[in-house]
């Protein structure tokens, strides 16, 4: 049956926690280039020895996630401070098969993980006789398959616990009972069809969930709820080439077993090469050597930034231009809340510029002069790259 006219659409609830402040975290087997890679993207100084576990403390570090709207908003207010949007970015130990079981470092590294709301799955996509790979030989489906297995195996775990802990007692309360008890047993009933799922060899965020069910879910931190990039580390060569004889096996085994996941191939010795050059003259004469090349972490930020479901929105003036991020589809008092809690419990009304308008307008003046000036209620929904003047009802506003 179609719905009524004028009824109102429920909103899909998304797997994981809610928040502007989310956290990506690296993942993969031990010496696949998890911390070159995050040492260069982070132009952090994370130990990346030739040996196993050498990164046992998760270390975090902030990146900037690029954008060339905002590039054009600093050029155009030219103001004080320009501040991008960020993304949470965690190095973690690597995995071994057997982890979820305790081998290796396991259990403390699952729980790095659950800690986290997005995975770059990092798979070595190179062949180095002087790089040890801890299964011997490199075959990259091997270690993506060895990876996939330890988190699902890890997720039956937890979520066997629960039914273990809960199971004699649903059972007692038999048929009806109050409302509390009928929440128990449909959320236990969730929990048992969400097992069986990934037992199954599936990952949660494959599943099709209500939204009653994700609720749920997102009361268990499971690590296959959470988006994942896979990132394929090529030797330099075979990335300035664009050409590596594993990509497309990664590829396919992707597609088959979680299609619609990214996949970039990157080059931690690249990178690392690139990220020692300070000077943007000797980085520009770098990448003319090289045939034009150009870094892969624009990409892969902005892919992580994306899979968490964040946005941003802008704040243009003469003191700063920057970035704020929400999550997709937030409403105006979500996105002001990103600013301050004052502006969003006292928000009355939105001003707004869509990025597109200011661009074409050239100027706010003659923005506002063709009537491009957009007012939007506090429930209305934020889009992505608006630049909004939030008016508050105690006379506190941002722009």
């Amino acid at each position: 049956m179609a719905p009524k006219k004028g009824a109102a659409t429920e909103d899909k609830l998304q797997l994981g926690r809610p928040g502007n402040n989310l956290k990506i975290g690296v993942v993969g087997l031990p010496n696949v280039g998890k911390s070159t890679f995050f040492n260069a993207i982070t132009h952090s100084s994370v130990a990346a020895e030739n040996y196993p576990f050498c990164t046992i403390d998760p270390e975090e570090s902030r990146v900037a996630v690029p954008d060339e709207r905002l590039d054009w908003l600093n050029a155009q207010y030219k103001p004080g401070a320009r501040i991008p949007a960020y993304l949470a970015v965690i190095d973690i130990a690597g995995l071994v098969k057997g982890a979820a079981e305790g081998q290796g470092l396991g259990n403390a590294f699952l729980s790095h993980i659950s800690s986290v709301d997005g995975i770059f799955h990092v798979v070595r996509a190179f062949a180095d006789p002087d790089v040890v790979h801890v299964e011997g030989e490199v075959e990259p489906v091997r270690d993506l398959a060895i990876i996939h297995n330890e988190l699902r195996l890890k997720d039956v775990a937890m979520l066997n616990k629960y039914i273990d802990a809960n199971q004699r007692n649903i059972e007692r309360m038999g048929s009806g009972g109050s409302v509390d008890d009928r929440k128990r047993k449909d959320d236990f009933a969730t929990i048992v069809k969400v097992r069986d799922w990934v037992q199954a060899g599936n990952d949660v965020r494959k599943g099709d969930w209500s939204n009653r069910e994700i609720e749920v879910i997102n009361t268990q931190y499971l690590l296959t709820a959470k988006p994942v990039t896979y990132l394929a580390n090529v030797s330099e060569k075979d990335y300035l080439r664009k050409k590596n004889k594993f990509l497309p096996a990664i590829k396919k085994w992707i597609d088959e077993n979680n299609p619609g996941d990214k996949l970039i191939p990157f080059s931690g010795a690249f990178e690392t090469a690139l990220a020692a050059i300070e000077d943007p003259q000797a980085q520009a004469a770098f990448l003319a050597e090289r045939g034009g090349a150009a870094s892969a972490f624009p990409k892969i930020i902005t892919t992580g930034y994306d899979s968490l479901h964040l946005m941003h929105f802008f704040t243009a003036g003469e003191k700063e231009v920057r970035a704020w991020t929400c999550r997709k589809g937030a409403k105006m008092t979500e996105a002001a809340r990103s600013i301050h809690n004052d502006i969003a419990d006292s928000l009355i009304q939105v001003d707004v510029m869509r990025f597109e308008d200011l661009k074409a307008a050239g100027s706010e003046a003659d923005l506002k002069a063709a009537g491009k000036l957009i007012i939007r209620g506090k429930d209305a929904r934020i889009e992505d790259g608006d630049i909004v003047y939030f008016r508050s009802g105690q006379g506190k506003a941002k722009k």
